[in-house]
């Protein structure tokens, strides 16, 4: 039985050699980048704690500081806004009217630099948001291999629009062009890569960027304020600090803004989007909630069911949009299925995140403990069941795993998307209950189904992919491989995500044409040769 005492051991000792030897030197960071300087920063300034904490002689628990950063407010947001804007230059600037070949040697400048940075990097990312450190580095790796593929990508878009189309008597050269000013806001769970999933191609079609850090993912970006600086051009990238419930409606508000790269929450999403003063001109990209199902049915193969659906909803701690969120098993098989859920879920590691083979680490804060306790409280004040032996049980930031079963409309685990390692579990004896669960749902990215019925799975697939954007047969959802398509519908995404699909999101098709006269055509000749645009070419892009 899983005790909060057995919890409480898996933290370390107060300075025992265990943390000592382990824990990052502190990052005190005083200085960011707006403008295109590192300058001085001269406002006040945030705590940055892990979710690591340490055992106290007196037994308590205290998580671990790693520094602080800075904390703004609307005055340095404006400020980091105009070096954006002034930057973009209403589309004069140096960076919008460079040649694609140009934007991407700075890129691979940044790609380089970001690499000798990789070990301090992934030991930030474990240490600030509790992911293993196995895990935090495949999230580095991870980006990089996105960045790479990105400039491959945009290779390929632009040498296919190297050539002149001729039609009617009219000549035209179709690229693709930037929107503007981008405000990334970065999510916690993915604070590098899902950052740079946006970051990355907005950068590289031409946007200048305001990039809007995790409060929880904070310091990682540090280490890559130099290279940011000496990579790119003056005021390519600005960063801004503080509540984001604070800067980013003023941001908004500005007008100046004219993409909101987000990954959060819907709600919030919708709350924005409505700040800005003319939200036609507002084009938002948007990876919001998802309560992503899996369906089991009678004759799936429990084993490989369950193998799934384990690293399907606790991979990180459930803290994934594409993680399974509701677990919607044929009564038939239901008892069988939650006693070998339990059964390998007794087995995953629990311990910090530095430990070989951890699987279950701690949450970002107490607040998120609260959150998925009460959460099984409601559950279970309305007749649902832990069914795992210390399922719900938590120790500071340390929250063990709960499986709930039977999980009813009445829950909140029902609808709410549980960002957390909670596993709810409903029974279906006719597959158009199922169905009808997706079909209902605010969500829509993706699901899973598991069965070996080729005519099952065959009849449901096809109005799934009319209610979630993915549709997984026999596997847990997921987001990769990279040049797939990632974007949901209903209230999941807004804008589409691969490596090809968002350069195509931040950016916009221009053309430029010109009579087909022999006046013309020797105008044309002659800026191509003379190289006087950096639009009209016919370059090739190695």
């Amino acid at each position: 039985m899983i005790t909060a005492d057995q919890l409480t051991r898996c933290f370390p000792i107060e300075l025992s050699i265990e943390i000592t030897e382990r824990q990052p030197e502190a990052i005190h960071q005083r200085e960011t980048l707006v403008d295109g300087e590192l300058q001085p920063w001269v406002g006040s300034f945030a705590s940055v704690r892990s979710p690591i904490c340490v055992r106290k002689n007196d037994g308590s628990l205290a998580q671990i500081e790693l520094g602080s950063c800075p904390s703004g407010g609307v005055d340095e947001a404006a400020v980091a806004l105009e070096g954006a804007a002034n930057a973009y230059n209403d589309g004069r600037g140096e960076w919008p009217t460079m040649t694609v070949a140009q934007r991407i040697a700075c890129m691979e400048d940044f790609a380089r630099q970001m690499i000798c940075r990789r070990t301090v990097i992934t030991q930030l990312i474990m240490w600030e948001i509790g992911k293993s450190l196995v895990d935090s580095q495949k999230e580095f790796d991870r980006t990089v291999e996105y960045i790479r593929a990105t400039i491959e990508a945009l290779k390929d878009l632009d040498n296919s629009n190297s050539r002149f189309v001729i039609a009617e008597g009219t000549i035209g050269q179709i690229r693709r062009t930037p929107l503007g000013v981008v405000l990334c806001v970065a999510p916690y769970n993915y604070p590098l890569n899902e950052t740079f999933a946006t970051l990355i191609p907005a950068l590289i079609m031409g946007n200048t960027v305001l990039l809007k850090p995790s409060r929880f993912g904070v310091l990682l970006f540090a280490p890559l304020l130099e290279a940011f600086r000496t990579a790119f051009p003056r005021g390519i990238v600005n960063l801004v600090y503080g509540k984001g419930s604070e800067v980013v409606p003023v941001l908004l508000e500005s007008g100046k803004v004219n993409v909101l790269a987000l990954i959060g929450s819907s709600k919030i999403a919708d709350h924005l989007k409505k700040m800005h003063p003319k939200v036609n001109r507002l084009r938002a990209i948007l990876g919001l909630d998802a309560k992503n199902a899996a369906i089991v049915l009678p004759d799936a193969d429990i084993e490989l069911a369950v193998r799934e659906c384990l690293l399907g909803s606790l991979s990180f701690n459930g803290q994934r949009c594409t993680a399974l969120k509701m677990l919607i098993v044929h009564r038939s098989i239901v008892d069988r299925f939650l006693e070998r859920f339990s059964e390998e879920l007794a087995k995953l590691k629990m311990g910090m995140p530095w430990e070989e083979g951890v699987t279950i680490t701690p949450l970002p804060d107490t607040d998120k403990v609260a959150h998925m306790t009460a959460l099984v409280d409601d559950a279970k004040a309305k007749g649902a069941r832990v069914v795992n032996e210390g399922g719900g049980t938590a120790s500071g930031t340390l929250f063990y795993p709960a499986v709930l079963y039977p999980v009813s409309e009445n829950m909140l685990l029902y609808r709410e998307e549980q960002f957390g390692p909670i596993v709810p579990v409903m029974a279906f004896d006719d597959i158009a209950t199922a169905l009808e669960y997706v079909i209902t749902s605010d969500h829509g990215q993706q699901v899973s189904i598991f069965s070996r019925d080729p005519a099952i799975v065959g009849r449901l697939v096809d109005p799934l992919v009319n209610q979630v954007c993915r549709v997984n047969i026999n596997c847990q959802c997921q987001r990769g491989p990279d040049i797939f398509p990632f974007t949901g519908r209903k209230d999941s995404a807004e804008g589409t995500l691969s490596v090809t699909d968002a350069l195509r999101s931040f950016s916009i098709r221009s053309m430029v044409t010109i009579k087909q006269t022999e006046e013309s055509t020797q105008l044309l000749d002659s800026i191509v040769k003379g190289r006087t645009s950096n639009f009209i070419n016919t370059g090739f892009v190695f």
